[in-house]
């Protein structure tokens, strides 16, 4: 198992790529924590299904745009399994219309959610990891950032500014054996994709693999990432489009 002996937290890990993530990783040897705001139910649900596995779960409440839940959610962690190996920021929202029509609260929604999250995650694993001179992150961005779509104006700032703040990151953290990466997922089969893929059916055909991904596709590429196998990887975006951005080349 790549991840034995290794600690993890999920941000966003009860549904969709998030819980993917979770289970992939637990697989893999991980105890894994993950944070969610609402749905206490698939929280308690995902926790059994690890248990079921003889897995080490950990569901931890808390809202990422709140620096005093992200301090406290990896002090949870610590304090249950004694470090922070990996982080894996998924947690994020879509609130997309034109920006002609953009209520200032659904700009800022998006930005504190998926921006500012991963801030508030990142700076708060930080102590632990330089502490114990390793870590891995994992900041969940997007094809959104570079391939442009209309009404998705916050949505691709905040996941253009999740690379930037990768490769920022990856610089500042490297001699302490910490690195820093980001995951650029395509059009998967998600709850928060179905409205797009519902509205064009045939954006699948656009696609050079011809299907849209399985959140176990982005999950594979976070777990690569947390492995060992990555270790000489930093401020990379990886991306799992099925070649959807090639296009835009």
């Amino acid at each position: 198992m790549r991840l034995a002996g290794k600690v993890a937290l999920v941000t966003g890990g009860v549904r969709g790529i998030g819980r993917a993530i979770v289970h992939t990783l637990a697989r893999e040897g991980a105890k894994v924590a993950f944070v969610y705001r609402s749905k206490p139910e698939l929280a308690e649900q995902l926790v059994q299904e690890l248990a079921t596995d003889q897995h080490e779960a950990l569901a931890v409440t808390g809202d990422v745009r709140s620096k005093e839940d992200a301090e406290r959610a990896i002090q949870e962690v610590v304090d249950k399994w004694g470090r922070v190996d990996i982080l894996v920021n998924n947690a994020g929202i879509i609130k997309d219309m034109l920006l002609a029509t953009m209520k200032p609260d659904d700009w800022q929604a998006v930005i504190d959610t998926n921006l500012t999250g991963v801030y508030n995650f990142c700076q708060s694993a930080m102590r632990q990891m330089i502490s114990q001179k390793y870590g891995r992150i994992i900041n969940m961005s997007s094809v959104a950032a570079e391939f442009g779509s209309q009404g998705q104006v916050n949505y691709a700032a905040s996941k253009g500014g999740i690379q930037g703040l990768t490769r920022c990151l990856a610089k500042e953290v490297a001699r302490r054996n910490v690195t820093v990466n980001a995951v650029a997922p395509g059009f998967c089969v998600t709850d928060m994709t179905e409205a797009v893929r519902n509205a064009a059916p045939e954006l699948a055909k656009s696609i050079p693999l011809k299907r849209f991904g399985d959140p176990q596709d982005v999950a594979n590429a976070v777990l690569f990432l947390a492995s060992d196998d990555a270790s000489y990887i930093t401020g990379h975006v990886l991306t799992v489009d099925g070649g959807l951005t090639l296009g835009a080349m």
